[in-house]
């Protein structure tokens, strides 16, 4: 029985720290990434391509039924009410004139935007990025995430580009 006991506690503590290290739900990372808390919230879309050098594109959708999350988001600083600013336009649907475009960058494999157009909402860009000198969108590589809130259809986007 003396034997048994230190296996068992080795065997617990080694499964407790297996499952503390699990992968994180999405929700999990939404609220993470963009410090709100969506646990409230049904994840309605989920799309990922990251790889296993953590490239690749991400946009999770969450819908909420009340306005929880919309109040959160009007009492932190860092999320902006729309219209979107030029680099997120750029970003999340592109912009072009006479010279040329840029973006979209946050797209399908197929090139299909991953978040529909939003009239009303409010939004907030985490440059990831070490290299803050150069502008976002002049840079040869981009590590950021965006949110994007539709306060129409109460739904929360978090979109990811690592490249």
């Amino acid at each position: 029985m003396k034997k048994f006991l230190p296996i068992a506690l080795v065997v617990l503590i080694s499964l407790g720290m297996l499952t503390a290290c699990g992968p994180k739900s999405p929700k999990d990372t939404v609220s993470k990434e963009l410090g709100l808390d969506v646990s409230d919230g049904k994840e309605i879309s989920n799309y990922d391509t990251h790889s296993g050098n953590g490239d690749g594109t991400s946009c999770v959708a969450i819908r909420f039924e009340d306005d929880t999350v919309l109040k959160e988001i009007q009492e932190n600083q860092d999320w902006k009410k729309f219209p979107l600013d030029e680099t997120v336009q750029a970003l999340v649907y592109g912009v072009s004139d006479e010279t040329g475009g840029t973006g979209p960058l946050l797209v399908d494999n197929d090139g299909n935007d991953l978040v529909p157009e939003i009239r009303n909402g409010y939004y907030r860009l985490i440059d990831r990025q070490t290299d803050k000198e150069t502008d976002i969108l002049h840079r040869y590589s981009f590590n950021f995430t965006v949110g994007l809130y539709d306060t129409d259809s109460n739904v929360l986007y978090c979109c990811d580009l690592d490249t």
